[in-house]
């Protein structure tokens, strides 16, 4: 049975150190000083990650709040959610478009630079792409090790866990936001092997996260009308609609990024959420393609239209035939393998770089990343010259594609280290063009025999290296378009050999392009419904969703053989602890009990000693803490749980401590709003390292009844630990009380109970309905206060 804090004991630190070693334990022990004791069941690997608190916390403050608010309160809100709604959508949009103009303009002036240094001298030219590369990628890495540590990687894995229950710390600052979208600029425009989509899912869960709770007060960028989404569980909302955003925004693909959002990054979804996520799909769809009319008018500059993806093949392969199922399913065994391998490749190398090279400081990550940008420029543009250039093909005079293309602009057939006008260097069609227009040239249709299967292999194998080397470093890096072009490689290789064997049928290598690059995405990711959905709406193309279906469901069952996804590994590396979507099978066969027998539970007692709650929470770095007090027999009886933010609030404010060991009167519980207690998600909130008390306030009491959750989750200790993970999990909860198995019924509610229908008229509800709960309703309506006595609680039991 839990008790509290003796108190006969002397004053101080002396008195502080004896009744810990009082406190009890969950076996009934007393606690020595160096226990490591726990209320919560948090598996905290870092310091700077902390669970989240999407639990409502009903103590007095927020029931007050909720008594106070007026009936126009309701409304605001739900608009407000919608404006931000809206407001996430248009941001997130202009993001992309201002990254994608800033990275295709620079690519558009480097290649065009290029291209007319290599007129007269191909070293020179070497020398001047080479430093724009340098300079690009330098300016990304300075950015993020010294202004936004959290803006390197793709952000992907941090905002899952996010979504998952754990918070770590920056990753939805402003000055993350800021190195995101600056650092991606560098990184991707810089030529090395990385993409922009998987940093734009984090830059609009950024943006959803600042518009959240006001802005940016250390930037004193802050608006306080906007300031009412105070909880948790608000704030997941609006990132969650911030991550399809950034979605749609990367692939022009609104339904895809809504289910993305619910399938890959999100623990816990409500219907009602799906029409703001949805809403704010639509608007990212429609700011960029207004971009798009923008820029046809030929007022963005270099390759202006060319970022904003859409690999349109609907005038490619119509139809297709059983015989080339098993070549597809071919590309899905592939691709699971080479994805799976790409994974493991990964953290092994993600996993060397965190313990050996990048504890070397900042230094070290600016020349690893300045090192493998010059191996990436020396690579891309070295390799072309070994390749023999080829004659250009006879082309459609309707289809558009020029060959060779001019230099600088976004196309087919690029003119590289060529003796005469009309030929063109296979390899440099895939190296000297963004990875944008490098996929579109892979998927294209008719362009037969445009690269050979030397230059693809060549390729393929470089740049799975370059992308397996470059992914970890310190710059914002997605995975999304390199896999797309790993795969759209070996799967244009398929195309080619189908093509001869097949030569009957109407077959398109580019077709075996888009599979090949789904497959890789499915073998990596171990998306399905997202992805299939996104490959459909990039290549306007609904014909081959059956094909898309099919490798992807191959490549995954592949692929999990192996191991696991990209962003649950790379969660896992970085020590962020997810709950997967079911327990463990060995779960099935442990109670609760068995999950917390090892752990020493520290709880205070309902008045405390100002100076044992400072010895507590210095002491160890839990939580969450029971609260106990005494019965009418005597007994020890737990009345709720309280936070330590919660805790930090009335020592900080030192207008609650009292002279006497009793409970306080009512007089002294409106002294707190509920806004008091909410953490600022920008901020680490308040610390114990931040209360100075004097001697004689550390001697004072305080009754932590006002501030605890008098309604925390329990279970008892014989249930199933799989049955008490799937609660956990679904509710979203950050702490759960273990309990011995209660002694008595108080009630029992049914669904019946819960269906609290207001309109006295309808008979049908109203048989549906309890005795109790009629009573209760009708004493609502008719403005009477209606207690329910301890007697009729224990005597109601509802079949």
């Amino acid at each position: 049975m839990l008790s509290g804090v003796e108190h006969d004991v002397p004053d101080g630190i002396g008195m502080a150190r004896l009744a810990w070693t009082r406190l009890p334990t969950a076996d009934g022990e007393r606690a020595g000083p160096s226990t490591s004791a726990g209320a919560d069941g948090e598996l905290l690997s870092a310091a700077a990650i902390e669970s989240l608190d999407y639990e409502v916390i009903e103590n007095y403050a927020y029931r007050e709040e909720q008594a106070q608010r007026s009936k126009f309160w309701v409304p605001y809100y739900v608009m407000l959610k919608w404006l931000f709604s809206l407001l996430i959508g248009v941001g997130t949009g202009l993001a992309a478009i201002f990254i994608n103009l800033a990275v295709e303009n620079f690519s558009g002036w480097k290649y065009t630079v290029t291209f007319a240094i290599i007129k007269h001298s191909y070293f020179v030219g070497f020398f001047v792409y080479t430093v724009f590369n340098l300079a690009l990628v330098f300016s990304s890495v300075y950015i993020v090790t010294n202004f936004a540590p959290a803006a390197a990687g793709s952000g992907i894995p941090e905002i899952k866990g996010y979504l998952n229950g754990v918070d770590t710390h920056g990753i939805l600052l402003f000055r993350t936001l800021v190195g995101k979208i600056f650092g991606s600029i560098g990184s991707v425009g810089g030529g090395l092997a990385l993409g922009k989509e998987g940093p734009l899912v984090h830059t609009g869960a950024c943006i959803a996260s600042l518009l959240g709770q006001g802005g940016s007060a250390k930037y004193h960028l802050s608006s306080r009308w906007v300031r009412i989404f105070e909880s948790d569980r608000d704030r997941r909302d609006l990132v969650t609609c911030g991550c399809a955003a950034g979605v749609a925004a990367a692939f022009r693909a609104p339904v895809g990024g809504v289910l993305f959002a619910l399938e890959e990054v999100t623990s816990w979804w409500r219907s009602h959420l799906m029409w703001r996520v949805f809403f704010t799909s639509a608007v990212v769809a429609v700011v960029v393609r207004s971009a798009m009319n923008w820029c046809n008018s030929g007022k963005c500059g270099h390759f202006g239209a060319g970022g904003f993806i859409i690999w349109d093949i609907s005038g490619g392969q119509e139809d297709y035939s059983y015989q080339e199922l098993f070549p597809m399913a071919i590309i899905g065994v592939i691709g699971g393998l080479l994805g799976a391998l790409f994974n493991q490749l990964t953290l092994y190398i993600t996993k060397w770089r965190r313990t050996y090279l990048h504890k070397k400081g900042k230094r070290v990550q600016i020349f690893e990343a300045c090192l493998i940008s010059l191996v990436t420029s020396t690579i891309s543009f070295v390799l072309p010259l070994l390749r023999k250039c080829s004659p250009c093909p006879q082309l459609d005079t309707n289809s558009g594609i020029e060959c060779p293309h001019p230099p600088g602009t976004d196309g087919n057939f690029v003119n590289f280290y060529c003796s005469k006008d009309g030929e063109y260097n296979d390899l440099a069609t895939i190296f000297f063009n963004t990875q944008d227009d490098a996929i579109r040239n892979l998927f294209s249709a008719k362009t037969f025999h445009e690269y050979s299967a030397q230059s693809l292999i060549t390729f393929l194998v470089m740049f799975y290296s370059l992308a397996v080397v470059t992914f970890g470093i310190a710059v914002p890096a997605g995975q999304f378009v390199p896999g797309i072009m790993i795969g759209s490689t070996y799967g244009r290789l398929v195309g080619m050999f189908v093509v001869k064997f097949y030569k009957k049928l109407n077959i398109e290598e580019g077709t075996y392009a888009l599979l090949g690059a789904a497959s890789f995405l499915g073998g990596s990711m171990r998306m399905t419904v997202s992805l299939c959905v996104i490959m459909v709406e990039i290549t306007n193309n609904l014909k081959l969703l059956p094909l898309i279906m099919l490798v992807l469901l191959v490549s995954k069952a592949v692929g999990d053989f192996f191991n696991e996804g990209l962003y649950e590994e790379q969660a896992r590396l970085r020590g962020i602890p997810l709950l997967d979507s079911r327990p463990k099978q060995v779960m099935r066969n442990m109670k609760a009990r068995d999950a917390c027998k090892n752990q020493k539970v520290v709880c205070l007692p309902r008045v405390s000693r100002v100076v044992d709650i400072i010895f507590v929470l210095r002491t160890n770095k839990h939580n969450g803490f029971p609260v106990v007090d005494r019965g009418q027999n005597g007994e020890s009886l737990v009345i709720g749980l309280i936070l330590r933010s919660h805790l930090l609030v009335p020592l900080q404010a030192k207008v609650d401590f009292q002279n006497s060991p009793f409970p306080c009167g009512p007089g002294v519980l409106n002294r707190h709003n509920f806004s008091d207690f909410v953490k600022p998600a920008s901020s680490k909130g308040k610390s114990i390292d931040d209360i100075h008390l004097t001697e004689d306030e550390l001697g004072l009491y305080l009754d932590l009844a006002p501030f605890l959750n008098p309604s925390p989750y329990i279970v008892p200790e014989d249930m199933s630990l799989a049955k008490v993970y799937n609660l956990f999990r679904q509710l979203g909860l950050r702490h759960i009380f273990v309990v011995p198995r209660p002694s008595r019924v108080v009630g029992l509610i049914t669904r019946k109970d819960l269906l609290l229908e207001e309109d006295s008229n309808n008979d049908v509800m109203a048989e549906l309905q309890s005795t109790s709960v009629r009573s209760l309703l009708n004493g609502k309506m008719l403005g009477g206060n209606v207690h329910l006595e301890r007697p009729l609680l224990d005597n109601l039991v509802i079949e």
